[in-house]
C-alpha cells in the first residue's frame, strides 16, 4: 500500500466516527497545551525574578548585618547584630580597588505631607551614589547632591506615584514637603520603574543618609549595596569586604555578604526545577490522552472487525494491518499535538494580554518535547489495539465474530 493510499484510508476512517476522533484530539490537545502553558509560567518566573536582581544594578553585592552561623537562621533584616553596620563602615569599603562604590542604605516609614494631603510611605536613605548602583532614572530634577555623607541636607527625591498623590498635575520641584515633623525641599522625581523585590520605588522617598540617621534617631544601617568594579572582581571584592568590616569590628565576622549572581543561580536552579516540575504533571495528562486513545481505539477494533475481515481477505498481511492502524494512532496525535501547540499559542497570548509585565515565556524545547511525547503516547498505546487487529483471523472477522 502507497503512502498516499495509507494516509487516505486513516483521514476516512477517523473521519468516519467524528465524535469519537473530536474526542480523542480533544484529550491530545489538552494535554499538550497543558505542558507548554505550565513550561511558559515556570521560565516566565524565572525570567521576571532575573529581570528584578537584573534592575538592581549590575555587579551588585548586598551587605546584611548579621551572619545566619551565628544567629541560627537567616541574617536580621534591621541591624540585629552585635556591633552595628555603620556610615563610616561603608564608606571604608572604597579604599579596596575591587570597589567602584558604595550606597549606605536606611530604611524606614513615615508620613509625607503636603498642604492638606499625608501619604504613609517607605522612606530611604542614602547617597548620591545610589543613583548609579541602582540603575535609578531621574524624570525631573535632580538625585541626592554629591557631597559628605554626614551632610544632612533637607531635600528630597520622590517616587512618581508619592508625587501625583501629593502633588497631581502641579510641579514638585521646589517644592517644600513634610516627613515626620521635618521639612524637605523636593529636588527630584523618580522616574517610573515599577516594583523591584517587593518594593514600589513609585511610591518613597529618598532623603540622605545623615537626614535619615536624624529623622528616625539610629544609626544603624539596613544594608550596605557595593558595586564592584567589574564582573571579574566580584568574588575579590567580596572577600575584600569580609576582611575590611572584619577588621573594623575587632576580629568579628558579624556580616553576610551577598552577590547578586549567587542569588541569581539561586533563584535560576529553583525556578528550573519548577519548571521541570510543573512540565513532569502536565505531562501526566498526556499519558492519560494515550490511554484514552487505546481504549477508543480496541473499541474500533471490535466495531470494524468486517472492515479488518476483507483486507486480510484481500491478501493484506498482519503487519499491514498493524501498520494502518499504528498510522491511524500517529495521524490521531500529530493532530492533536498541533491543535494543542495552537491552544497553548492563544493561551500564552491571553496571558501577555491580563498580566503584560509578567514575562509569559515559551522556553524552545516545551512544545518540542510536548509534541514529541504525544507522538511516542499515541503510538505506544497505538500498539495494542493494532496488534489486535493484525492477529485476526480473516473468516472470524468477515463473520463479525
Amino acid at each position: 500500500m502507497k503512502a498516499t493510499d495509507l494516509g487516505r484510508f486513516c483521514f476516512r476512517a477517523l473521519t468516519g466516527y467524528p465524535l469519537r476522533t473530536g474526542l480523542m484530539l480533544l484529550a491530545m490537545a489538552i494535554g499538550v497545551a497543558a505542558v507548554v502553558l505550565l513550561t511558559a509560567l515556570g521560565e516566565g518566573a524565572r525570567r521576571y525574578v532575573a529581570g528584578q536582581f537584573t534592575s538592581l544594578g549590575t555587579h551588585l553585592l548586598i551587605v546584611l548585618p548579621g551572619r545566619s552561623e551565628t544567629v541560627g537562621g537567616p541574617p536580621p533584616l534591621m541591624g540585629e547584630t552585635p556591633r552595628d553596620l555603620t556610615v563610616d563602615d561603608a564608606l571604608v569599603l572604597l579604599r579596596s580597588s575591587t570597589i567602584r562604590r558604595v550606597a549606605p542604605i536606611m530604611v524606614g516609614s513615615a508620613p509625607v505631607r503636603h498642604g492638606n494631603r499625608s501619604r504613609d510611605v517607605i522612606v530611604m536613605g542614602s547617597t548620591a551614589s545610589l543613583y548609579e548602583v541602582r540603575n535609578l532614572a531621574i524624570a525631573r530634577g535632580r538625585f541626592l547632591p554629591e557631597g559628605e555623607a554626614d551632610r544632612a541636607d533637607a531635600v528630597v527625591v520622590l517616587g512618581h506615584t508619592l508625587k501625583s498623590e501629593l502633588f497631581g498635575n502641579t510641579s514638585a520641584v521646589g517644592a517644600f514637603v513634610r516627613i515626620g515633623q521635618r521639612r524637605f525641599r523636593v529636588i527630584g522625581i523618580l522616574a517610573r520603574q515599577g516594583e523591584s523585590l517587593g518594593v514600589d520605588m513609585g511610591d518613597i522617598a529618598i532623603i540622605p543618609v545623615a537626614s535619615a540617621q536624624a529623622l528616625f534617631n539610629r544609626y544603624s544601617l539596613f544594608r550596605i549595596l557595593v558595586q564592584a568594579s567589574g564582573r571579574e572582581t566580584v568574588a575579590r571584592a567580596q572577600q575584600a569586604v569580609l576582611d575590611i568590616i572584619r577588621e573594623r569590628h575587632d576580629g568579628e565576622d558579624d556580616v553576610t555578604v551577598i552577590t547578586q549572581d549567587a542569588m541569581l543561580a539561586t533563584f535560576d536552579r529553583i525556578f528550573q526545577v519548577l519548571t521541570l516540575a510543573v512540565a513532569g504533571i502536565a505531562g501526566i495528562s498526556l499519558a492519560v490522552a494515550g490511554i484514552l486513545i487505546m481504549n477508543v481505539m480496541l473499541i474500533a477494533v471490535s466495531q470494524r472487525t468486517g472492515e479488518i475481515g476483507l483486507l486480510k481477505a484481500l491478501g493484506a498481511p498482519g503487519g499491514q494491518v498493524l501498520r494502518l492502524f499504528l498510522a491511524e494512532a500517529a495521524m490521531l496525535s500529530m493532530v492533536g499535538a498541533v491543535v494543542g501547540l495552537l491552544l497553548a499559542a492563544a493561551g500564552r497570548m491571553g496571558l501577555a494580554h491580563l498580566f503584560p509585565d509578567f514575562p509569559v515565556a515559551v522556553p524552545t524545547w516545551a512544545p518540542i518535547a510536548a509534541a514529541g511525547v504525544a507522538m511516542g503516547t499515541g503510538l505506544v498505546f497505538g500498539v495494542l489495539p493494532a496488534r489486535r487487529a493484525a492477529r485476526m483471523d480473516p473468516v472470524a472477522a468477515l463473520a463479525r465474530r
